[in-house]
């Protein structure tokens, strides 16, 4: 079994909006995923029977105390480690099933991935931080450098290309990172407590840049996180707690309701976990 990715974006119905939810077309699905470590004679379950069904075009809120498993459930979802049982799908094709080379793939052209920290290398400018991805699929230097202004113009950052990864500020890196997530133009953005690190006002303005690149390059995200004011601004917010993926609610879906209004059940949730 062969999945192509091209551009970023996976083997699904050419006429439909990239990121677009429409007629709840599935992108990725989690089947009873479950994922074992041991410990000495201790094992530990952080994922027990995991099920997941994410539609094209939604931002999924991932919520629960600290380990909890959030981490290692979008880890499984990127193809960054594999589940003890259980199948990742993506346009549906089984990722276990393919060979290491088209995982890769996944992992390098469908998925933008986010994590707490930047990991940016700190004696690198902002353009070639964001230029990696290019490069290691093999693109010319210089078309990746122009790339990669690009993206950082498009996260507010332009006159910032040739500072080092190390001279910016915490929320500054973090907006790196997303457009090194992005510059590969992926179908999913997967973000690992991506405002965990920073102050509030930082947290909040990286979280508004996200929804605008959501929304704007129609992406499908995932995001982990502990901040709860933001989780209600997703479209579904899922609490992961005891191995278990069980709804907090869902966004209300009409246009005229403000961004973040939630059933009132949904909030009580999230605000018991807070």
């Amino acid at each position: 079994m062969q999945m192509q990715v091209t551009s970023g974006t996976a083997l699904l119905d050419d006429s439909l909006p990239k990121g677009a939810a429409t007629n709840n077309t599935e992108i990725l699905r989690a089947a009873n995923l479950r994922k074992v470590y041991r410990s000495g004679d201790q094992q530990i379950v952080p994922l027990d029977g995991i099920d997941l069904e994410v539609i094209r075009g939604e931002m999924i809120a991932i919520v629960g105390p600290s380990g909890a498993g959030k981490s290692t459930l979008l880890h499984l979802l990127a193809a960054l480690d594999t589940p003890t049982s259980g199948a990742v799908y993506f346009a549906g094709d089984s990722l276990h099933d393919l060979a290491e080379k088209n995982v890769a793939e996944y992992r390098n052209r469908a998925v933008g991935f986010v994590w707490q920290r930047h990991h940016l290398l700190p004696d690198f400018t902002a353009a070639e931080n964001v230029a990696m991805p290019l490069l290691v699929r093999g693109t010319s230097l210089a078309q990746a450098l122009r790339t990669a202004k690009d993206w950082l113009g498009e996260v507010g950052l332009a006159d910032r290309a040739g500072q080092r990864g190390g001279q910016l500020s915490g929320g500054e890196q973090q907006r790196v990172a997303i457009a090194r997530a992005l510059v590969n133009g992926p179908t999913l953005l997967i973000a690992d407590e991506p405002t965990g690190d920073l102050d509030q006002q930082s947290a909040e303005s990286v979280f508004e840049l996200m929804y605008r690149l959501h929304q704007s390059h129609r992406l499908t995200s995932i995001l982990a996180t502990h901040n709860n004011s933001l989780a209600r601004r997703a479209d579904r917010a899922l609490i992961l707690e005891h191995g278990k993926l069980t709804p907090a609610g869902v966004l209300l879906a009409q246009s005229a309701a403000p961004l973040g209004r939630m059933a009132d059940g949904a909030m009580q949730t999230l605000e018991d976990l807070g």
